[in-house]
């Protein structure tokens, strides 16, 4: 079978999860990544999240935030404080084609790990530092986790129900949002760069990439709006200031999420409501009234919404083709019949715990389909491996390493 990066070797040195997402894509997409770990403790995420358990019910030392972030990977440790931990790792280097680390600005100089350094000895390189401010401003010093990005960039301003409203203020985002979109830019501007060396010219090149920059990027099309009207967008929780009906509405039983994008679906909704005036109203007649209007529109929409089921709600809108989905718990989620077909949900058969739930990846590609090798490794489950294979170094030698602690 095919595989897009089949002729690409990464060395992941990063930990936590920006560094490690774009190297498990990279893995997926068949690249043999290589993740360099601490000898004795692993990346710190080995010691975050939820514990696996064993087929017989123990507990393992494998974490669920270490195995969403690692599959496809092969773990060495390798200890890069001393000189011959930073040999092995320039010898690596000399075989791999791309380097991904998320250490602090400037740390890996002292090591002889730094891209300058490392450029002499493997010029087609590509290498990958991802921070949280970048490499350079009056904040690249600064440490920085998810919830400053999500602060900083303006996200939790526009996250969460207005003042006024019970529970009213900032929200973080659910997830660790600005970590991934980091990782998803990580993984453009590493897919570029290898391309532009491969076809342009023979050489790698250095990526810059902060979480600051890639939240506020990725905020796109609201802070737009902002940039075009000088308007401050407000918390509005689930609606849209720029598209109504555009929210999540109470039902008899649940919610449920609609969002009518144009103005013929929007007639179509006030038939089904039995309002069929509102479509001709002018103050809702079209969208950018209706948005402007929707303090007044909202409350007479969620009168009958309350009035009938997420089922019964959710079956005419969609045989009206008007976008609509139920707010879906993680118990739920995993039970879409869409999402089973899709297979999104798989089973991989790890060394120690034996079956474990992965989250697929949700490329599908005609002709080069993603990959699953390997489940997320155990703390150096390859280190033997990767240096006969790699470094060409006998058991003798092996041994000795580890005695020193090198390894």
């Amino acid at each position: 079978m095919a595989e897009c990066l089949s002729h690409i070797r990464v060395l992941d040195l990063s930990r936590v999860f920006s560094g490690p997402w774009t190297g498990q894509m990279l893995a997926d997409l068949g690249a043999d990544v290589i993740k360099v770990e601490r000898p004795g403790r692993g990346d710190d995420v080995r010691q975050q999240g939820y514990r696996a358990k064993d087929q017989a019910g123990n507990e393992t030392p494998e974490t669920s935030s270490f195995m969403a972030m690692n599959r496809g990977k092969r773990s060495i440790s390798i200890n890069m404080s001393t000189p011959e931990g930073q040999d092995l790792i320039k010898e690596l280097v000399k075989q791999s084609d791309v380097l991904i680390e998320n250490f602090k600005s400037g740390d890996l100089i002292r090591y002889g790990l730094d891209y300058e350094s490392l450029k002499q000895i493997n010029p087609r390189l590509v290498y990958c530092s991802i921070t949280g401010f970048g490499q350079s401003g009056p904040y690249s010093h600064r440490p920085g986790y998810d919830p400053i990005f999500q602060s900083m960039s303006g996200l939790m301003s526009l996250t969460g129900n207005p003042p006024e409203e019970p529970g009213g203020g900032p929200q973080k985002v659910g997830y660790s949002v600005s970590d991934l979109t980091a990782g998803f830019y990580a993984i453009i501007g590493i897919l570029g760069a290898l391309n532009h060396r491969d076809v342009v010219s023979g050489v790698g090149q250095y990526i810059d990439i902060a979480l600051f920059d890639a939240q506020v990027a990725s905020i796109s099309h609201i802070a737009m709006n902002y940039l075009i009207s000088g308007q401050v967008p407000q918390r509005m929780g689930t609606a849209s200031p720029i598209t109504c009906p555009y929210q999540a509405f109470e039902c008899a039983d649940g919610h449920l999420m609609i969002a009518v994008g144009n103005d013929s679906q929007f007639k179509q909704f006030a038939e089904l409501l039995g309002m069929p005036e509102l479509a001709d109203d002018p103050r809702f007649i079209l969208n950018r009234l209706r948005a402007q209007n929707q303090k007044v529109l909202i409350p007479m929409i969620e009168a009958v919404i309350k009035t009938q089921s997420v089922k019964y709600w959710q079956e005419r809108l969609d045989a009206m083709n008007v976008p609509c989905g139920p707010i879906n718990d993680l118990s739920q989620v995993f039970d879409d019949p869409q999402l089973q077909h899709r297979n999104m949900l798989i089973q991989m058969e790890h060394s120690t715990v034996g079956p474990i739930p992965q989250i697929a990846n949700p490329l599908k590609l005609s002709e080069t389909p993603v990959v699953y090798k390997r489940p997320p490794p155990v703390l150096s489950e390859h280190t033997n491996e990767i240096l006969s294979e790699l470094l060409g170094l006998d058991q003798a030698a092996i041994a000795g390493l580890k005695e020193k602690r090198i390894i």
